[in-house]
């Protein structure tokens, strides 16, 4: 479980074809690789992914055949930036949302511009996750907590307060690049109980 406090940027080293896996190879940043331990789970640009080895600032991931096909950790290349939160720990706080690690879906940004002082990014959504987005409501882009408006049945947006610029990678995105985008886990819930009554 996570929270979409993005903890740091690490920067993509490598990513190869193995028999069993493609393994992701990222330059982890200091602090974070500290605690992590073989077996261990980070968010990776909003995936849950489980490190291979113990802490080192070299952090190595297996990714499947489905991570490539859901996520944008296919379109990695050496050099590129990825959001990293280690998981919730016990008592501690709960800054953002629930964020699982689990993607459903990568979008496109459609839109990534200034207005006024504030920076607005919207994103095309298929349309069967466009379901889980209210106004005001919250999103995982590429692990980061936040907070929805303007949407439509193909679309939504998020304004991008200078923290989020300064702590994460979406800074350096362009329109056309792909994000990972987790929905809200309670709404999925409700549409279940839903579905079943």
């Amino acid at each position: 479980m996570f929270t979409g406090i993005v903890e740091g940027v690490g920067i993509v080293k490598s990513l190869q074809e193995r028999k069993e896996s493609w393994l992701l190879g990222l330059d982890l940043p200091f602090g974070v690789e500290e605690t992590l331990k073989a077996g261990e789970s980070l968010a990776v640009n909003g995936c849950c992914l489980t490190m291979r080895a113990d802490g080192s600032s070299d952090g190595t991931f297996d990714l499947l055949e489905e991570t490539l096909n859901r996520t944008n950790l296919g379109d990695l290349r050496p050099g590129d930036r990825v959001n990293l939160e280690r998981s919730l720990a016990v008592g501690g706080r709960l800054g953002g949302h629930f964020v699982t690690g689990h993607v459903d879906s990568a979008g496109m940004i459609e839109i990534f511009e200034e207005r006024g002082k504030n920076l607005f990014l919207q994103v095309r959504v298929e349309s069967e996750g466009a379901k889980y987005l209210v106004d005001k409501g919250c999103v995982a882009v590429d692990g980061c907590s936040l907070t929805v408006c303007e949407v439509t049945d193909c679309s939504f947006a998020v304004w991008l307060i200078p923290h989020t610029l300064d702590k994460t990678n979406l800074k350096s995105r362009k329109v056309g690049d792909r994000l990972n985008l987790e929905f809200d886990l309670l709404a999925k819930y409700v549409e279940r109980i839903q579905l079943k009554s």
